[in-house]
């Protein structure tokens, strides 16, 4: 097992695997979007899997996959086929927009995917359309609901922004009272091109407090060793709720995760500006066993908290999420 210079297990690795996104969502990227990366600067799957069994070797049991959108990149399937395969990889879980998943949520229930995270600010058509410039409401319910028919352990995030889709909050905790979700509101976060939009920040306070406004039973769950979120049930509800303090980073104390980004860019906290450059190792002479002892080098020489990460940066945070992975 891996431990870091804080005392912290590394056993969750967030793999992006493409840069490239179907949708435009306002806190993730301008509205013109960015510049997507040259094919020769992503890692090729190969790549990709080589380095998941370097770090399975080193303790690493949990990969999610992110983007970018994950499926707008052309045989993930295969992809997710050998992944899950990896000895000592225990889950493999998916974060998705949605829009392109619903026909393929039966080989994903088959190929043993643990969890599904859904990305879904808003069930309003026209707001969802200002929030991620697009229409596309419809195929990402149709994907919610494949999910729960396949009996996919399903989470629903949802990033709260005051103004923009803050009276979204209650009917959202309204989809785990019929359903077996997890609903889960996030704070802003500065990774959007431009930095936080301040005026429109709201806390994960300011969050539980509207919801504990409306549902007086709201109760404390225990939550899961290195848990990002908060968890509450609500009674009478099949589901649950969470926020998810990203912003405010009250989570630290417990990370287990580590972040490749689809260029190769290790980053063992989200608000660093990255750490090392595996694409360049994979692409040398170094052998694994090299590699692997570089790794466990820079995994046990990590920033306390992510306040600490971000003041060490060589530069202010501009960079948008999706180049990162979400």
């Amino acid at each position: 097992m891996l431990i870091d210079n804080h005392g912290r297990p590394i056993t969750y690795l967030r793999l992006a695997v493409t840069d490239r996104c179907n949708l435009r969502c306002f806190y993730c990227m301008p509205e013109e979007g960015i510049t997507f990366l040259p094919k020769p600067h992503l890692l090729t799957f190969e790549e990709m899997l080589r380095m998941v069994r370097m770090m399975a070797e080193l303790g690493i049991k949990k990969v999610r996959i992110t983007g970018g959108e994950p499926f707008v990149r052309k045989e993930l399937m295969s992809f997710l086929r050998a992944l899950v395969a990896i000895p000592g990889i225990e889950k493999v879980n998916i974060t998705t927009n949605g829009v392109l998943t619903e026909h393929l949520v039966p080989e994903l229930k088959a190929l043993g995917i643990s969890s599904i995270n859904l990305s879904l600010d808003t069930l309003d058509r026209e707001r969802f359309k200002e929030m991620t410039r697009r229409d596309e409401l419809p195929n990402v319910l149709r994907t919610l609901d494949a999910l729960l028919e396949h009996e996919i352990d399903t989470k629903i995030n949802a990033v709260v922004m005051a103004g923009k889709n803050d009276q979204d909050i209650l009917p959202l905790v309204g989809l785990s009272e019929k359903m077996p979700v997890s609903v889960r509101f996030i704070e802003e976060m500065p990774f959007n091109g431009s930095g936080l939009n301040e005026a429109a920040f709201m806390s994960y306070h300011k969050i539980l407090d509207i919801i504990k406004e409306a549902h007086p039973s709201l109760a404390k769950l225990k939550d899961e060793a290195s848990s990002t979120s908060y968890n509450y049930s609500i009674a009478n509800h099949l589901g649950n709720v969470g926020v998810i303090a990203a912003y405010s980073r009250t989570f630290c104390g417990t990370c287990n995760r580590i972040r490749v980004t689809p260029t190769g860019t290790l980053k063992t906290c989200l608000y660093d500006d990255g750490v090392l450059n595996i694409r360049d190792l994979l692409r040398s002479n170094t052998d694994d066993v090299e590699i692997k002892e570089i790794l466990t080098k820079v995994f046990t020489n990590r920033h306390k908290d992510g306040f600490e990460a971000e003041a060490n940066r060589k530069s202010e945070v501009t960079e948008s999420m999706t180049t990162i992975g979400g």
